[in-house]
């Protein structure tokens, strides 16, 4: 389990490394809503996404002599722990499957990692990724189940509840439930009183099962454009915070999630990725109540190329 505290050690961490990212605020969506909204820009981060806040933490808290790192992820964590690893000197390999956005496997080797790629419907990414830290003598940085992975994450949510003030309502997408774990435990230490939802796909609602059967549940690989929220099973760790933490999972359509990005471009300005879409995506389909109320949402990533954004919007998901 992580407390505050442990937030708070990894904000000290990250202070002068990763970037304080900005709350958005839009008239449009307040009216929208009947909310007042606050947005958590993750795609500012360094690397794209909230993931370089929680492979910062990890890494930069490894003992001296350590020989490099390995990890799996679908692509945000795999640029972040390659930007991480070589701020701190050391040769990364990340697992990646092989369908992943073409740009999120330019960034991850640009960053100097290097790159084994897998099929995500049938390899299994975190037995790979396993047997490789074993077989090199690395250690591994999990994109969600690690205490100091999920601390890192919970920094987007203690600087959302800093910079906008106490909230009722916090809605963050769902993948292994790193971030979601993190921002909860720092939102409902500072604002207390507050209700965390969490937002995935429709058919990718491996949390949403599994906090409502009371254990982990595992489903198929989902089939969504929010590449980033393809988990199949709630991570071990994150689950037993997420079941103690958060209220509820609400599910968004990849329509949703494409007319929300659309959104986002033409009255913000900013370009997100399909899963950093998803928990407004949630709050502007009505399946979050947030009328009335002061509501957070956590953008979390813009790692999309503008050829495969133009497509999803001009095709509406």
């Amino acid at each position: 389990m992580i407390g505050l505290a442990d937030v708070r050690a990894a904000a000290e961490r990250l202070k002068g490394v990763a970037h304080r990212t900005p709350v958005l605020r839009s008239s449009t969506l307040d009216e929208r809503t009947g909310a007042r909204v606050f947005l958590k820009a993750e795609g500012f981060q360094r690397t794209g996404s909230f993931k370089f806040r929680g492979a910062h933490n990890r890494i930069s808290s490894l003992p001296t002599g350590t020989a490099g790192v390995a990890t799996f992820s679908s692509g945000n964590h795999a640029q972040a722990v390659a930007l991480a690893a070589r701020l701190a000197g050391l040769p990364a390999v990340v697992v990646m499957p092989e369908d992943a956005p073409p740009e999120k496997l330019e960034a991850t080797r640009g960053y100097g990692a290097e790159v084994i790629v897998y099929d995500r419907y049938r390899g299994d990414r975190e037995a790979l990724g396993r047997r490789v830290a074993e077989e090199r003598g690395l250690v591994l940085v999990p994109p969600y189940d690690d205490p100091l992975v999920m601390a890192g994450q919970g920094t987007a949510g203690l600087e959302l509840v800093e910079d906008a003030g106490g909230l009722d309502l916090l809605v963050v997408p769902v993948s292994g439930g790193g971030l979601i774990a993190g921002c909860a435990t720092a939102a409902t230490a500072l604002s207390p009183g507050v209700r965390v939802i969490g937002v995935e796909p429709q058919g990718g609602d491996d949390t949403r099962r599994s906090l409502q059967a009371g254990e982990r549940v595992r489903i198929e690989v989902p089939r969504t454009i929010a590449d980033g929220l393809q988990v199949s099973i709630p991570g071990e760790l994150t689950f037993e915070v997420n079941r103690r933490l958060v209220d509820e999972v609400v599910t968004v359509t990849d329509q949703e999630i494409v007319r929300t990005m659309a959104l986002l471009f033409g009255r913000l300005k900013v370009v997100v990725e399909p899963s950093g879409a998803a928990g407004l995506a949630a709050l502007l389909a009505g399946r979050i109540p947030g009328r009335g109320h002061r509501v957070g949402v956590i953008l979390s990533g813009g790692n999309v190329s503008p050829a495969r954004f133009a497509e999803l919007v001009a095709a509406g998901g």
